[in-house]
């Protein structure tokens, strides 16, 4: 089966050929360690098992858990969606077995599992790309990298300190939620470990974060682009009527047609050979792997949760949401426009 997401530019079309990887997923296979139990009756596909997930990606993780359990109707997900801080306590408390987050585990939290004789393992199962939203009367849609780095560090306050417009006054920095994934990620890979602008605040949930933005035409903010990206879901329909999506490049010196939005395209992996030979092509800035981290003992329930996001139709879902699959192998051809 192949999916494709065409990028037209002025006198050349971008192809981006998606192709299910083959192989087995090392996520099917059952732990070996301690910790089995011997009154554990889940199987793969049955049984009750608790599952926490970064709320960032609340859409699509929602998709997969409502797909699987349709397919296996003897299986029971006790889902809770969080900011990645609670996700990773939950799993080091034993509260769940299966986390779904944008990293894998710390060395502290790996020794800690390591002192519960756990052996937890982790699959990548997709790419994300964070987007940076703004209201759609802001006429500042086109930003670096280091403009960027200027406004989420606290550098850069004011919008006429980009382009001159003054009109919109003191940039509003919000983020979803304290101690969230994306504040984390910007802190640690944008600003290089520098604190985050003192004047940010959380709007407790994304679609709070996404009223506000859509309320306040000053403001900036950053979402996991599932919550913008899948056109079949009315509620995204919304979404995208009433914010403006940046684009963004880490280009110096860029020319317009440089500024990129998180398409699937933008997202998929890249050599550093592929994007010499193909100077019109470059990463999305903000780019990040999604994990399924598990700490069962025994081929249980949540292994085969994992194993069947990490699977074909999991992979699928990743697709359609607009995120990268993990698991797809991305070809780029390039073409000449017809006249």
């Amino acid at each position: 089966m192949t999916l494709t997401n065409l990028i037209f530019r002025p006198s050349q079309a971008v192809l981006l050929v998606l192709s299910l990887a083959t192989g087995v997923l090392t996520s099917c296979h059952p732990n070996r360690g301690a910790g089995t139990s011997e009154e554990s009756t889940d199987t793969p596909t049955s049984g009750h098992v608790g599952i926490s997930v970064d709320e960032t990606f609340a859409p699509v993780l929602e998709s997969q858990v409502d797909t699987f359990q349709k397919l296996y109707v003897d299986a029971h997900l006790k889902v809770t969606y969080q900011p990645e801080d609670n996700v990773f306590l939950d799993l080091l408390n034993d509260k769940v077995k299966v986390v779904v987050a944008s990293r894998e585990l710390n060395a502290g939290e790996k020794k800690e599992l390591d002192k519960q004789n756990m052996l937890p393992r982790a699959t990548k199962v997709g790419i994300d790309g964070l987007a940076i939203i703004l209201h759609p009367s802001n006429p500042d849609s086109l930003l670096t990298v280091a403009q960027l780095r200027g406004i989420f560090s606290g550098q850069t306050t004011n919008w006429s300190q980009l382009s001159g417009q003054k009109k919109l006054g003191a940039i509003n920095v919000v983020f979803d939620a304290n101690r969230s994934s994306t504040s984390r990620f910007l802190r640690d890979t944008l600003l290089h470990g520098a604190a985050l602008s003192p004047k940010a605040f959380a709007a407790q949930s994304n679609p709070k974060l996404l009223d506000y933005v859509a309320t306040h035409p000053a403001a900036i903010g950053v979402v996991g682009v599932n919550w913008i990206s899948d056109f079949d879901d009315p509620t995204v329909r919304d979404y995208r009527r009433r914010i403006r999506v940046a684009s963004i490049t880490a280009r110096p010196n860029p020319k317009p047609s440089d500024y990129i939005q998180p398409f699937q395209v933008y997202l998929a992996p890249m050599t550093p050979q592929l994007l010499r030979d193909n100077p019109e092509l470059q990463q999305y800035p903000l780019r990040r792997d999604i994990y399924a981290i598990s700490r069962e003992a025994r081929a249980g329930l949540g292994s085969g949760f994992v194993s069947f996001v990490a699977g074909q139709k999991g992979q699928l879902i990743f697709q359609k949401s607009g995120l990268m699959p993990a698991n797809m192998q991305a070809r780029i051809v390039t073409t000449n426009k017809r006249q």
